[in-house]
């Protein structure tokens, strides 16, 4: 969420009893202030909180040009002194993906072990050796915000354009969804780069504009069931929160521009959601 709506857009998505204390809500709308002015960023987003079992990391997310891929995030422990996190590589990814277990423990240093066994040579050259697989929990949290970011990030239909260079950018006169098209999970996107839009028929694609419709629909994932969606705040507030990703609230005021989504979890994927629909 906008760091210059961070106030208002907290209390639209307290309904499920998640949120930030006076002290941090007061602390973070000064930093955020200073954090774009120091590293020069068009927007500054107030990401969320993953809770550890000692410290809880406040994440954040400055954006440049293009509102997809000029990101940069960082944490902090107080929501006043904020350090970068690495980029998530698809090596970091895997080497988390094996050795990343748990909780989180609120400590960046925190290393995860894990051995596993690998396979040298072929037939009777064959030779087992153990292979240590060390992650520190800062490099683990840059991948949980990437991976999150990745399968739930919404937005509403319309919110963003992709000019024909390939930039993408917050549309300046997006005017909100109407409460009908707010109620349809179809006009919600996932906020990444698409993966089944390509497999879509030519037929599909004539109803498609290409400068608003360049990202897949919530209402393609599997399984289905994976996102609730509900009206809030006197059916003022559309909020759509996720099965998968327990922690990530998405809201929009419908006939207005404002939305956004926060996460505030343990960091840990709801792998029994399959079981539970």
């Amino acid at each position: 969420m906008d760091s210059s709506t961070l106030l208002y857009s907290l209390d639209l998505v307290s309904g499920n009893g998640l949120t930030l204390s006076s002290e941090q809500r007061a602390a973070l709308h000064t930093s955020l202030i200073i954090l774009k002015r120091n590293y020069k960023f068009h927007r500054v987003l107030f990401w969320g909180k993953i809770m550890g079992i000692k410290n809880d990391y406040f994440i954040a997310q400055g954006v440049g040009e293009d509102e997809m891929k000029d990101r940069k995030c960082l944490y902090s422990f107080n929501c006043m002194d904020w350090h970068l996190l690495p980029h998530a590589t698809e090596a970091l990814i895997a080497e988390v993906d094996v050795a990343a277990k748990g909780r989180f423990i609120g400590d960046p240093a925190y290393t995860y072990e894990h051995t596993e066994i690998r396979h040298r040579g072929e037939g009777d050259d064959a030779v087992e050796e153990e292979v240590m697989v060390k992650v520190s929990e800062e490099r683990r949290l840059a991948v949980t915000v990437f991976t999150i970011d990745k399968e739930v990030a919404v937005v509403p239909r319309g919110a963003y354009i992709k000019s024909p260079h390939g930039t993408v950018q917050t549309n300046r006169s997006f005017e909100g969804l109407n409460p009908t098209e707010a109620a349809k999970l179809n006009n919600y996107l996932h906020f990444t780069n698409p993966k089944n839009l390509k497999k879509k028929s030519i037929l599909e694609m004539a109803d498609l504009n290409p400068s608003i419709d360049f990202l897949d629909p919530l209402s393609d994932d599997i399984p289905k069931g994976s996102w609730s969606l509900q009206f809030e705040h006197g059916s003022r507030v559309c909020v759509i929160r996720s099965l998968l990703w327990f922690g990530l609230t998405f809201f929009h005021v419908p006939e207005t521009s404002q939305y956004g989504y926060v996460y505030m979890g343990d960091g840990l994927k709801n792998l029994d959601l399959p079981f539970m629909m």
